[in-house]
């Protein structure tokens, strides 16, 4: 397998799918094929990517995580293509139906956000990439990483489950934790914009120090009536924005060591 420039077919043309095959292409790999059930979805990207005439030296499958297994089963019969899936919470092992049939299979999960296939292939370059396979599709993938500006790294198939919970973590939670502030300050007619450096600031402490070295604010001070006051405050909001904030401040909380200290403010 040539590990320059490949031949890739993409079997899913969701967001995911997308931004990998406009990376790839950008980066000079060869699009020989996308599959979906979607045609809309096939058309679209196919405006996007150039499609070439070849057979494939690396088939990725970008599909729901419960689809992956299925689909796997579908191309049993087709041509005997090392293949991937990038789900970063489901096993190699969902490829069994291919890897039985004697093809080489593993995982390729970009440790990034895909809002369209135009953004998340610019959001490629510098993302991290989990790889979980064999040698040599492992090092193959490890140079199919680097070809698109990101960043492989190992890992173990049974931590793969550990790992997207973290990732989903970082990410899902912190939206999360947004949405709460966002409904709190358009309340009071701040408009969310203004929050955009503090949590700039607050995200690069996170990563030049450390998650608990970056945590401040009244419930790391111990300023029990500052949080209680704040407690009192939004439940005058909305219900549900008032139990995402109690419960987001229980989890600070704990993770200040000062469960304890603050149990009678947050309630």
């Amino acid at each position: 397998m040539d590990r320059s420039l490949m031949n890739i077919e993409i079997v899913g043309a969701g967001r995911a799918g997308g931004a990998i095959a406009v990376a790839a292409s950008r980066s000079g790999h060869r699009i020989v094929g996308i599959q979906s059930r979607n045609p809309n979805a096939v058309a679209v990207l196919e405006t996007l990517v150039p499609i070439v005439d070849g057979e494939a030296d690396l088939r990725i499958l970008a599909v729901s995580d419960d689809a992956i297994e299925l689909v796997a089963s579908m191309l049993v019969d087709a041509a005997p293509v090392p293949t991937v899936h990038i789900s970063g919470a489901r096993s190699v092992g969902v490829l069994s139906p291919l890897a039985v049939a004697g093809v080489a299979t593993g995982s390729f999960h970009p440790l990034q956000s895909f809002p369209d296939a135009v953004r998340g292939a610019a959001s490629l370059a510098g993302a991290w990439v989990a790889i979980t396979a064999e040698e040599p599709l492992a090092g193959v993938l490890d140079d199919f990483a680097v070809s698109l500006g990101c960043i492989p790294f190992r890992l173990d198939d049974a931590a793969k489950p550990r790992y997207h919970a973290a990732a989903s973590a970082v990410a899902n939670f912190t939206v999360a934790c947004l949405g709460v502030g966002e409904r709190i300050l358009t309340d009071v007619g701040v408009p969310f914009a203004a929050t955009r450096p503090l949590v700039e600031a607050v995200v690069a402490n996170c990563f030049e120090q450390n998650p608990r070295s970056a945590l401040t604010g009244p419930i790391a001070r111990g300023d029990t009536d500052t949080v209680a006051a704040q407690v009192t405050a939004v439940r005058g909001v909305d219900d549900d924005i008032a139990q995402a904030f109690i419960e987001m401040a229980r989890a600070t909380a704990r993770f200040a060591g000062a469960s304890e200290e603050m149990r009678e403010a947050i309630g």
